[in-house]
């Protein structure tokens, strides 16, 4: 199987399965002296766990990382850095009933046709839970771009089903099971939530990273933008079905007098592009969004075939997301993160000693 690293000089490489032994990742590239151990990238992995609310998933997995190597004496030395996650709570017989049933809309028919076998138990390497290190991997490209850059890099959710989610109080993020920074939307989520759980149903959801103090200079400007590589990451994650930079399709009914983020020596008078233009990083706000979809294992029974193709009814049992939105959070971030670094240090091996004749001028946030 190929299609396992993603970056060019941060590379990470991701291996395991849902109910393997455990998952892990090496991470080539890292600049050696960032001080790093595992208590910096655990919190992140928390928040990503599954079994952390009633809400999501109730598979009780600790994610406790192992850092391998490339770690000496509390710093990196520049040399690979091996994490490993081992597999605690797998549930591998909830699958036995379905072992040789296509479930609809999940990766089972098509890793069967590409590949002519699969692992049944929790989609195998397709699973979800491959992203725990994404997660992992990220919490180092986070850390570095704070040092280095200040850059900051937050998301939450800004709609599931029909509850759009408009205030944005950061401060709320981290006070609810859903990534939601709207307070006053949290109750309604609840009840989706449990309804949809007990009609056997899920639900799709938006959601909204963005990352700031980003200077301008990253990305290059013909296939490798910093905004083709962010919607390459943001698609990489499961589920994920569209993603949208700055206005994104909004920009369809908008005319150049309102999208084109006027300059003046005060700074820029807009930001409609998500702080990225040409497909390179102007110095102000990058942000994004990208839609999942509503997962297709719930207990409504739906048609599909078998192995051997004949029809048949299907109905998914075992502990499951009625919305897999709802832990997408940090998976964006750190999948953000890691286009963020891995252009940073692009960056810095060409154009170190770039001395623009123009002065930076502050950034908009938003359009």
């Amino acid at each position: 199987m190929s299609g396992n690293t993603f970056g060019k000089l941060f590379c990470v490489t991701s291996f395991g399965e849902s109910h393997g032994a455990g998952i892990g990742c090496v991470v080539d590239g890292c600049p050696p002296g960032l001080e790093l151990s595992e208590a910096d990238i655990q919190p992140e992995l928390d928040r990503r766990k599954p079994g952390t609310s009633k809400y999501v998933t109730q598979r009780k997995e600790a994610d406790q990382v192992e850092i391998l190597s490339g770690v000496f004496e509390g710093r990196t030395t520049g040399t690979p850095i091996a994490l490993l996650i081992r597999n605690t709570d797998q549930r591998s017989y909830d699958y036995e009933k379905i072992k040789q049933v296509f479930r609809p809309n999940h990766a089972d028919y098509a890793y069967v046709q590409k590949y002519g076998i699969r692992d049944h138990r929790g989609g195998g390497r397709s699973s979800a839970r491959e992203t725990a290190v994404r997660v992992a991997a990220g919490a180092i490209a986070r850390k570095w771009l704070r040092e280095k850059y200040d850059i900051r890099i937050r998301g939450c959710v800004e709609q599931v089903g029909d509850i759009h989610c408009a205030q944005l109080d950061w401060d709320a993020v981290t006070q609810n099971p859903f990534f939601c920074a709207d307070p006053a939307r949290v109750p309604e989520l609840e009840a989706l939530i449990d309804r949809l759980r007990s009609e056997g149903d899920s639900i799709g959801a938006r959601l909204y990273v963005e990352a700031t103090n980003v200077p301008p200079g990253f990305g290059e400007p013909v296939f490798d933008r910093l905004d083709a590589e962010i919607a390459y990451a943001l698609m990489s994650i499961n589920a994920v079905k569209g993603v949208e930079i700055g206005d994104g399709m909004a920009v369809a009914r908008m005319r150049g007098t309102e999208h084109r983020d006027e300059l003046t020596p005060d700074g820029f008078l807009g930001n409609h592009s998500g702080g990225i233009t040409g497909g390179i990083s102007t110095g102000q706000t990058v942000y994004a969004r990208y839609a999942i979809k509503p997962t297709s294992s719930i207990t409504t029974p739906g048609l599909s075939i078998d192995e051997a193709g004949q029809a048949t009814e299907m109905r998914t049992t075992g502990r499951h997301d009625p919305c897999v939105g709802l832990r997408a959070t940090p998976v964006a971030e750190a999948m953000l993160a890691l286009v963020l670094i891995d252009h940073a240090l692009r960056q810095r091996a060409q154009n170190a000693d770039v001395v623009p004749p123009t002065p930076r001028i502050p950034g908009a946030r938003h359009g």
